[in-house]
């Protein structure tokens, strides 16, 4: 059981990593994007017409890659705890 704990919370902290990990690249990007106004006139494009709420990734893949982490955690818990116990 005890083992099937540290899995869980190994996976939990690499997603939060992930996430925190995300949030300060896009906000570096957005940070220092300088959009060039020179060019923007020669290139001209309409718009889109049709507007689309649900593009993200469905939730359950979250909850599969905290369970596939979960399960590669563990495995890499076993494999040292039999190597070096």
């Amino acid at each position: 059981m005890r083992l099937v704990l540290q899995a869980f919370s190994g996976s939990i902290a690499i997603h939060i990593v992930y996430f925190v990990g995300m949030m300060l690249v896009s906000y570096i990007k957005t940070r220092n994007y300088k959009p060039d106004f020179t060019s923007a006139w020669d290139n001209v494009e309409t718009l889109q017409s049709e507007v689309v709420f649900s593009k993200a990734n469905s939730p359950f893949l979250y909850l599969f890659t905290l369970v596939g982490g979960a399960v590669i955690c563990g495995i890499i818990i076993f494999t040292y705890k039999t190597l070096f116990n």
